[in-house]
């Protein structure tokens, strides 16, 4: 039995430095933060979310009729679980635990394929009546008969990036394919998203601009999808869901001067993360190779132990035991800077 409703804050503490939660350090930048606070002479008017729908189309070259601005990618995937009628929903894990709770708590069977070994998707091509892959708690391909199908990409917690080709393959005639791209912009050109896709039947694309921005404590994400999808999803949101700081974010996070920030920020991430990769594994563990978000994925006996001797040392991680398809063995850490890094590796040598 998993929580799916545990997240990475519920391990962080006072007084602990956190690698738990996979927010982008130092954020909001200052000149967010002054949009933000400007934004707050104008709560006496409802939120008109027309300016901020229309940047994000524009930003993945779509229509704005293509787009919903949403409280955060976690009312995204209630609002889909709400809409949806799937006979066969499958969520691919490991990966973010939310879409499946989202579809449990509207009541709908899931059903749960577990990607072995490096925890990659390879090519849907070989068919739907390829073998199994393994993987602990009985897994397979993607039935075929699966009319709604949900995966990350770059996966939380793995930090594996598919191929865009392998999972725009998991397309099918009458099956929605639900992309959480919450860590998309971790990657330098983001080659592997599918948000400014239109050629892929039944796409549903998921960004979150909590994650990079800092932005959590706001709750801004969006949905990209076909307008009919787009215009039931919309039916089915609160009226004046998304307030107005939050749409004041959204338009500025997709500008010009924030994309080439998020750029710049994910080449430096790069050499943040081999930093911490290469610490991780001169001490003995096992990270998912070719880590491409902003956390890395860590593989050692008694790991859960292990994490709570580090809090007595001042670092909270994040657990994997949370997580279908790993288990106690597992630790998720968020990147820092070197600084940081170092002080966590010490304190993990120690440790151990």
């Amino acid at each position: 039995m998993f929580d799916l409703r545990h997240h990475g804050d519920s391990d962080v503490g006072p007084g602990l430095v956190d690698l738990a939660v996979n927010v982008r350090a130092n954020t909001p930048p200052a000149w967010l933060a002054d949009l933000l606070r400007e934004s707050v002479s104008r709560l006496a008017a409802y939120p008109d979310p027309s300016a901020a729908r229309a940047a994000v189309a524009a930003r993945h070259g779509r229509d704005p009729a293509e787009v919903l601005l949403t409280a955060g990618a976690a009312e995204a995937f209630v609002l889909l679980a709400r809409v949806l009628a799937p006979r066969r929903a499958v969520v691919v894990h490991p990966q973010f635990t939310e879409p499946e709770a989202a579809l449990r708590a509207a009541g709908h069977a899931v059903h749960r394929v577990i990607l072995p070994g490096d925890f990659t998707l390879h090519s849907p091509d070989r068919g739907e009546d390829a073998p199994a892959r393994g993987g602990r708690g009985g897994s397979g391909p993607v039935p075929g008969d699966a009319d709604l199908v949900m995966i990350g990409n770059p996966t939380n917690p793995t930090s594996v990036l598919h191929p865009a080709g392998d999972v725009a393959g998991l397309a099918r005639p009458g099956r929605v394919l639900v992309v959480d791209e919450a860590f998309a912009d971790c990657v330098p050109g983001e080659p592997e998203s599918l948000a400014s896709r239109r050629d892929v039947p039944g796409l549903v694309v998921v960004r979150s601009l909590t994650k990079t921005w800092g932005l959590a404590g706001l709750r801004v994400g969006y949905v990209l999808a076909e307008p009919g999808l787009i215009a039931r999803l919309e039916e089915a949101q609160p009226l004046w869901a998304v307030s107005t700081p939050a749409l004041v974010a959204a338009e500025a996070c997709v500008s010009e001067r924030a994309l080439a920030e998020t750029e710049a920020w994910a080449r430096g991430l790069a050499a943040d993360r081999d930093h911490l990769v290469h610490g991780l594994t001169s001490l003995g563990l096992h990270v998912v190779p070719n880590s491409r978000a902003s956390f890395v994925c860590a593989r050692m006996p008694g790991a859960d132990s292990v994490r709570l001797a580090l809090r007595e040392r001042g670092y909270a991680v994040r657990r994997g035991d949370t997580f279908p398809g790993l288990g106690p063995d597992w630790l998720r850490v968020a990147v820092r800077d070197f600084q940081t890094t170092d002080g966590f590796l010490t304190a993990l040598k120690e440790t151990l």
